[in-house]
């Protein structure tokens, strides 16, 4: 990797934010401050004003939880992130902490470092209410206080930016299936069955679906933010009004959506009576947004309607999506043909590029929006960080033999796009193409994968790993994540991880779209991933034989899968079948969009092996 600047400076900064706040600590009697990756939508990116925790320990990771003490920093990662995180936290006095099975949590580590009467900080805009139970369960056993009516950042986060104020727009009535009103309506019946008087959202993808609204308070996700209070008859949506153009109050009008200031939510929530029953998603609202709650309210927490409801996309959808794939991989077919002609050519290339040239590619396709997540480019080492990211100050130049690790996806009005792809440069060796035909035999397996409708999505996972772990061999995140509809590239409920408990929300249903993206890293050598979405399809009269409606996958994201680096001798004809099939239709999809250099790559990419 290719170092540009120093960061001693920054690692200096890192120390003098870390004292600031334990003087503010000592003046305030507190003993431990909890800062989370979260804002009060608990969303997974945050506007700038909600990074707190990467201003206070430099660590730009998308998910992890400061402890500050007196004489302790720590940081809790998970291994996505470790490498990335040993050297962002690096000689800032602040301590990597692996979260991995028997390692203590955060929460354990508060639990026994502190003592009784201690005081535990952490601000209630960004600690969901289910977070909230877990912490005092622990806490209160050993008397340790938790406060949540402090933002301790406040008074030492000078620079701070100031919360996102982009204007809200309608998304294109041609690629929306169902009106606002229809979708209230949908969320109410299952209010009325619930027997729940009112319903709080703060998920900022909830919002967005039910609204049929998008925005552009957050990068890489076309959402805005606000809260939706519903009862049976009204629904408020809580947001700056700077941000309503004429247009979207109509589009709210219509459906019976009434405006407030986004700063009210708390006085509207207080505003409930006894005879009041809210519902709420404990791991998506906020325990500030509840801080003017009566006692006497009846609270039911369980999943949001919408966000099931949302999961399960429309035929309609269904189709708008093909689309979109087939527009991103006809931008994928145009960036992989010029990043090879200039390399070809002797250019010098870096992971940098590749960022900036899938971004040109894509901004030319029709309803093209933005990226749909920071673009992933990792060249050998780089590529067995799943969770790397190049930048001004840390990147490599592809000036040696080896493994391009590409992880990108992007923001289309008609859907969202998510898709990884190894390529080679130089040569490669027989174990690299080892290591990638196993991991192309674990996406194939998952691929061809028939399961009951309604099987608890982590359940699947085995049938992924299996052509690894024949092998010795694993990966350490998740098989698969939902996507969302021009929405949310991560967003459940759905999610392929044995590690993930098969609760009831995370059935697979017709219609889901998730990813398939088995992978396998090599720390210090190279990375390998590679990475389709699928959408779950009715398999055609499964049911005649009286086992139940099964499903299947139909792989809906179309770009060649590098033939040059298998190793055939490791695929079985059903295999090589499947491979062959895939990339048929990766042809006959993209060739009509593309001329010239790209339909060209495309031909030779997509023979058959």
């Amino acid at each position: 990797m290719e170092i540009v600047n120093s960061n001693k400076s920054n690692k200096q900064k890192i120390q003098n934010r870390l004292q600031s706040l334990r003087d503010y600590m000592f003046k305030n009697n507190i003993a431990a401050v909890v800062i989370p990756t979260a804002d009060p939508h608990l969303s997974e990116y945050l506007p700038e004003y909600w990074q707190g925790r990467e201003w206070l320990t430099g660590f730009t990771g998308s998910a992890g939880t400061a402890v500050v003490t007196q004489d302790f920093a720590g940081l809790w990662a998970d291994s996505r992130y470790w490498v990335q995180a040993a050297t962002q936290l690096a000689q800032t006095g602040i301590v990597l902490q692996k979260l991995q099975r028997g390692v203590p949590t955060h929460i354990d580590w508060l639990a026994s470092h502190l003592q009784a009467g201690d005081v535990v900080v952490i601000d209630g805009n960004v600690l969901s209410v289910a977070e909230q139970a877990r912490l005092l369960t622990s806490l209160a056993a050993k008397d340790i206080v938790l406060k949540t009516d402090i933002d301790p950042l406040a008074s030492i986060w000078q620079s701070r930016p100031p919360l996102p104020s982009a204007q809200v727009y309608v998304h294109d009535a041609q690629f929306v299936s169902q009106p606002a009103a229809q979708k209230l309506a949908l969320v109410r019946q299952e209010m009325q069955q619930l027997a729940v008087s009112h319903h709080l959202l703060s998920s900022l993808d909830d919002i967005a679906w039910l609204t049929n609204l998008r925005g552009n308070d957050v990068d890489y996700n076309p959402v805005f933010l606000a809260h939706l209070l519903i009862s049976m008859d009204t629904a408020t949506l809580f947001i700056d009004l700077s941000k309503i153009t004429p247009e979207v109050e109509a589009l709210l009008e219509q459906a019976g959506i009434t405006l407030a200031d986004y700063r009210q939510v708390q006085d509207e929530v207080g505003k409930l009576s006894r005879d009041d029953c809210l519902l709420i998603d404990p791991d998506k609202v906020a325990v500030a947004v509840l801080d003017q709650l009566s006692v006497e309210v009846d609270i039911v927490e369980r999943i949001a309607p919408s966000s099931m409801l949302k999961s399960r996309k429309s035929e309609q959808d269904i189709c708008h999506i093909r689309e979109a794939m087939r527009q991103d991989g006809a931008a994928l077919c145009e960036f992989f043909a010029q990043f090879e002609q200039r390399l070809a050519a002797g250019e010098r290339l870096s992971e940098l590029d590749v960022d900036s040239m899938l971004i040109e590619a894509r901004s030319q396709q029709p309803n093209y929006v933005s990226p749909s997540f920071p673009t992933i480019a990792g060249f050998n080492a780089n590529g067995a960080l799943p969770h790397y990211r190049a930048t001004d100050e840390a990147f490599s130049y592809f000036d040696t033999d080896g493994l391009l690790l590409i992880d990108s996806g992007g923001q289309y009005q008609n859907g969202t796009t998510d898709i990884t792809r190894v390529v080679g440069i130089g040569t490669v060796s027989a174990a690299q193409k080892r290591d990638f035909t196993l991991v192309l035999k674990a996406h194939i397996a998952l691929a061809s994968a028939h399961f009951p409708e309604g099987i608890a999505s982590p359940l699947l996972d085995p049938i992924c790993r299996a052509p690894l772990w024949q092998h010795g061999l694993d990966f350490g995140h998740g098989t698969g994540h939902g996507v969302g509809y021009f929405l949310n590239v991560h967003e459940g409920p759905q999610g392929i991880s044995y590690s993930a408990s098969p609760t009831p929300e995370r059935a697979m249903r017709e219609g889901m779209i998730t990813s398939n993206e088995p992978g396998l890293y090599r720390e210090g050598q190279w990375g390998i991933r590679i990475e389709n979405l699928v959408a779950n399809i009715k398999v055609t009269d499964s049911d005649e034989q009286g086992f139940g409606d099964y499903l299947r996958f139909e792989t809906v994201t179309l770009c060649p899968i590098d033939t040059r680096l298998i190793d055939k001798t490791l695929l079985s004809d059903a295999e090589i079948n499947w491979l062959n099939d895939y990339h048929q239709q990766v042809y006959i999809n993209l060739s009509p969009k593309l001329q010239s250099d790209a339909l060209t790559w495309l031909t030779e990419r997509t023979q058959a092996i």
